[in-house]
């Protein structure tokens, strides 16, 4: 199967779907690959090095979706892409559909084979191909949420860790999973005053071991929420339900009594936002102001440190992408029940039950859909 590399055009997206190693792994597999030219600039890679490693470079991105069989991308296809869709193509990459239902719409149009990079399980009930950029997105929330409390980016002009003598910033973690313990983990290496909050007690013994009398670890519920919510300066969303739109666990009314100056980081926008006041936004411009508090919503936060995300994303994505190329889509999900939740459309039909469930179309079982 020859599989293409478009380059990225989501607003400030950098990341590339392929690395030029793993370019070479599956030419080495047996699979032809196709670049857009400058695919890869915004991780250093060069067309020559895409050559050097057996891909052909081709102009434009219309080039790569007319030869190509298997497309391998980072985010969600955007209008003009989802145009040059065809029921022969099979699409790879992130696609969190519950809360689009233009893009859901469009892939069901397309008659194409699609499989989310956010649905693929693992033996563990994880979802290892999520893992990695929510890695990297937890690590950045803080980051994010530090700089933003800074006066002149409209914060309360607080020091995350504070100095001696003076208190740090207490910063409140909604979600214990892979965001919420990297942004954990950040923000205690900043000394910041920690509180996590989770509904599961497993997370919770889980991080309270881990992090020991670094952090506070408290039940979610709405009362327990909106006590902690309040009581921050820096609140981080970090809930997600597979394939599903995020609940909102944050309301307007508790943003409404939050303090002015106070930051909001919601990592949960790629899946609609936990937050009742969160709207997606870009690099380019990434916060706005709700009742005095700012805002910070970036869709793609990993795509700020490309060559990181696309190196660690390269690591989970690449052994999966050789078994489609290799095998094609029916045979290799026949053969991997994990990749098999991972697919979200396939020949018109809707194959992710959260993903039927939040958009109203009708659930298909993987395998009866590619059939």
């Amino acid at each position: 199967m020859i599989v293409g590399v478009p380059t990225e055009i989501k607003s400030d997206e950098r990341r590339v779907g392929l690395t030029p190693n793993s370019v070479n792994e599956l030419v080495a597999s047996g699979s032809p690959v196709v670049v857009q030219s400058g695919a890869g600039a915004g991780i250093g890679a060069a067309d020559s090095d895409y050559e050097a490693a057996g891909a052909s470079i081709l102009p434009d991105a219309a080039a790569v979706f007319e030869a190509a069989e298997m497309i391998v991308k980072v985010k969600e296809p955007q209008a003009i892409e989802r145009a040059m869709l065809k029921p022969e193509h099979l699409l790879f990459t992130y696609l969190h559909l519950a809360p689009d239902p233009e893009q859901t719409a469009d892939l069901v149009a397309s008659g194409a084979t699609c499989i989310a990079y956010e649905t693929v399980t693992d033996n563990h009930g994880g979802l290892p191909l999520l893992a990695p950029m929510s890695q990297v997105a937890g690590r950045m929330s803080v980051q994010a949420g530090a700089h933003h409390l800074e006066a002149p980016m409209g914060g309360a002009g607080l020091l995350l860790g504070g100095v001696p003598g003076v208190a740090p910033a207490k910063v409140a973690v909604i979600g214990g999973g892979v965001v919420g313990e990297n942004a954990v983990e950040m923000a205690v290496g900043l000394g910041a005053e920690v509180t996590v909050l989770d509904r599961s007690g497993a997370v919770l013994d889980r991080l309270a071991k881990r992090f020991g009398s670094t952090i506070k670890t408290i039940h979610s519920n709405a009362a327990t929420t909106r006590e902690v919510v309040v009581n921050s300066d820096l609140v981080i969303g970090a809930v997600l339900v597979r394939g599903a739109r995020a609940p909102k666990i944050v309301t307007e009314d508790m943003v409404r009594e939050m303090r002015a100056g106070s930051v909001l980081v919601d990592v949960a926008i790629d899946q609609g936002g936990c937050t009742e006041t969160a709207k997606a936004t870009t690099h380019a411009d990434p916060t706005y102001v709700v009742h005095d508090v700012v805002h910070y919503c970036v869709a793609n936060m990993p795509g700020a440190v490309p060559r990181t995300s696309t190196y660690a994303l390269n690591n989970d994505t690449l052994p999966f992408a050789v078994a489609l190329a290799r095998d094609g889509a029916k045979a290799a999900i026949e053969a991997d029940a994990h990749l098999a939740n991972g697919l979200n459309v396939a020949n018109g039909k809707i194959t992710d039950q959260a993903v039927a469930q939040a958009l109203g179309y009708e659930y298909h079982s993987p395998i009866s859909a590619l059939s």
